[in-house]
């Protein structure tokens, strides 16, 4: 059956049988009109060995469409495609483990590198019905996911596999349909988002049921303007998790973690900051080998319930930090959470010839401190003493002066700094 609308490159899954009503199977019908989709004639604009299809919409038509088995492209090698403007919902035989849209190949592309370039998912609902994921892109260049609602995945709403630049934005995911508060939310499993490659983007994105809402195991990914609520960590839930040990590049800002924090495994190029953590939600930084380097977690705010919850903690169940350098955790706001920070300051009254200030309380490593600075008030006219700075371990600055001082002293101390030869 030919469906394209005239010569417009629109061409309707309702044209080639689908269902919109869902009550019959429209796998085969939208597979037809997909194929259709993709067997006009291209010109070779996008990366060599990718076809550029010149924007062909495949249409949904705002209807709702039950499917039995993945929705895949027939074959590698295509670009500039629009997949939009429906519902996909997962039939009771829906094939186990498999994602509603598929962007995978079993056959190569003639690129070798990327099996598609430049294909657009927008406007879309995907209702996995317990039986899968909602999307997959494999070997994937420059793809869009835009206002997408995915609900009821059993694996992950959104898995991303090597490829580049995928930008996901405006979309909402949960496992369960809910606004928070769920009485079953403890039983929440699955991944919202799990991203496997380099140099994507999730922007605008609201994560409101999984057990995890973001896993990163692929390098200089961008995370901006996420709202996660998907599992309380006191449920075992986690907000976003970077398992990129020893590399992670990865850029968290203007986002809000909502009874759920972040984890990362030996943070290297992690910068956090401008983020909102509510409901004693944390950020933990995980030791795998013990190196910590180039992290920034600055300008953040913290809400909780004053019950010492510190805003930033040190797991270092397989292994002590040992490999720490260029560690800049300072300036977060906090309220009802205990603070932690790589910079610390600190004034004391002084009436004799030694002090001591204790900075274990907000420094966020034990036994290591790199720079101090301090000055000595005295409260006498004419009094010139002399002071020196004796001891820094434990986190506690101990200084002495050679005659008795009355009055006070002002110390800043900083962990993070690299320690120069």
């Amino acid at each position: 059956m030919q469906a394209r609308s005239s010569t417009s490159g629109v061409f309707s899954v309702i044209g080639y049988g689908a269902d919109p009503t869902g009550k019959t199977d429209s796998t085969d019908a939208i597979l037809a009109a997909i194929t259709a989709a993709i067997s006009v004639a291209g010109d070779g604009f996008l990366m060599e060995g990718i076809t550029n299809l010149g924007g062909v919409h495949i249409s949904l038509e705002g209807g709702i469409y039950n499917i039995s088995r993945p929705i895949k492209l027939p074959v590698a090698g295509r670009g500039n495609i629009i997949i939009f403007g429906g519902t996909l919902k997962a039939s009771d035989n829906f094939t186990a483990d498999g994602y509603l849209l598929d962007l995978s190949s079993s056959s190569s592309s003639p690129n070798h590198d990327y099996n598609y370039e430049f294909v657009t998912l927008r406007d879309l609902m995907l209702d996995c019905n317990f039986k899968g994921g909602g999307i997959r892109a494999v070997d994937a260049l420059r793809t869009s996911i835009n206002n997408c609602y995915i609900t009821r995945f059993t694996t992950t709403g959104i898995l991303v596999q090597r490829g580049h630049e995928t930008y996901i934005r405006n979309t909402f995911l949960g496992q369960h349909i809910t606004a928070g508060g769920d009485p079953n939310e403890r039983n929440f499993t699955g991944t919202a988002i799990d991203l496997q490659g380099n140099d994507n983007a999730i922007t605008d994105v609201v994560i409101f049921s999984a057990q995890v809402g973001i896993m990163i195991s692929g390098q200089a990914n961008m995370i901006t303007g996420v709202h996660c609520y998907n599992k309380a960590y006191g449920l075992g839930g986690t907000g976003v998790y970077i398992k990129v040990p020893g590399i992670t590049q990865t850029r968290i800002v203007n986002s809000y973690f909502d009874y759920t924090g972040i984890v990362a495994e030996d943070p290297v190029q992690l910068h956090v900051s401008d983020c909102f953590f509510l409901g004693d939600s944390f950020i933990a930084l995980k030791s795998i080998r013990g190196v910590i380097d180039g992290t920034n977690i600055v300008n953040n705010m913290f809400y909780g319930s004053n019950k010492g919850v510190d805003i930033v903690q040190l797991d270092q169940t397989n292994k002590e930090f040992n490999e720490i350098d260029r560690v800049v955790v300072d300036n977060n706001v906090v309220n009802g959470m205990n603070m932690k920070a790589t910079v610390a300051r600190g004034v004391t009254l002084v009436n004799g010839t030694s002090w001591t200030i204790d900075f274990n309380k907000i420094l966020l490593f034990p036994k290591r401190i790199k720079f101090v600075q301090y000055a000595v008030m005295t409260n006498t006219s004419n009094l010139f003493p002399r002071t020196i700075l004796r001891n820094i371990s434990n986190n506690q600055v101990f200084i002495e002066s050679d005659i008795s001082v009355e009055g006070s002293s002002s110390v800043m101390v900083d962990q993070g700094l690299t320690m120069s030869s």
